[in-house]
């Protein structure tokens, strides 16, 4: 596994190769860009390999990524992303409107996200990030809806870092348990498309969008006086 990747996993360019697949997925939702990222996770996982010296020598360069900086540059993309996909949709005008409109999965989803903002209950923008093509309805359709980007943002910024971080422990984990092999990165990656599409479930779910949308109204209205 690491043979066939390892002349990007060991250079600092794989930050920004992740990041640029990230940032564009919102996009085109067909790159890969959890795949890559629980690639170079695994190859993490692989230890402090060097290219240069013997082990722990004063010239050892370190083959692997960083797991910190993985994370932050993943999260990073991903919020950037939602934020311009957010902007071009919000300055849309009317072609985008009537695009939408067509589209019976940007209405559904535009209509259950806008409640869901509105009381607060922007959890459904977190289970969008991990359904496959549902980070591009959710910021799309908030950037056509007009909501306002504080009721946006938090949450996509959350989203953001659960699927980074989920997809970046796939890789490590998957890495360390089974193996820095095809076989490893092969069952992390299925564990992440599982999570696709027990998030793709959820969200075609009117009463869990709405459980979502009331959860923290209801946890108000026990506590209030």
């Amino acid at each position: 596994m690491l043979e066939s990747v390892g002349a990007l996993t060991g250079s600092p360019w794989i930050y920004a190769v992740v990041a640029l697949s990230v940032l564009l997925d919102v996009f085109l939702p067909v790159l890969p860009s959890g795949v890559l990222v629980i690639t170079a996770a695994t190859a993490a996982a692989a230890g402090s390999t060097t290219v240069a010296g013997a082990a722990g020598g004063p010239g050892d360069v370190p083959q692997v990524p960083s797991l910190l900086a993985l994370t932050l540059s993943a999260a990073t993309a991903s919020v950037l992303g939602d934020l311009v996909a957010y902007r071009l949709a919000w300055r849309g005008g009317d072609r985008l409107d009537r695009a939408i409109a067509r589209s019976r999965r940007l209405t559904t989803a535009q209509d259950r996200l806008g409640a869901a903002l509105s009381r607060g209950g922007g959890i459904l923008v977190v289970i969008a990030r991990f359904a496959p093509a549902g980070r591009s309805v959710v910021s799309l359709g908030a950037g056509a809806a007009h909501r306002k980007a504080k009721e946006f943002l938090p949450w996509s910024a959350l989203a953001g870092m659960a699927w980074a971080g989920y997809s970046v422990g796939l890789g490590y984990f998957g890495g360390q348990w089974l193996g820095t092999t095809w076989l490893g990165t092969a069952v992390s990656v299925l564990a992440l498309f599982v999570a696709g599409a027990l998030a793709a479930y959820l969200m075609r779910r009117p009463g869990a969008a709405a459980a979502a949308a009331s959860a923290p109204v209801s946890a108000s209205a026990s506590t209030a006086p």
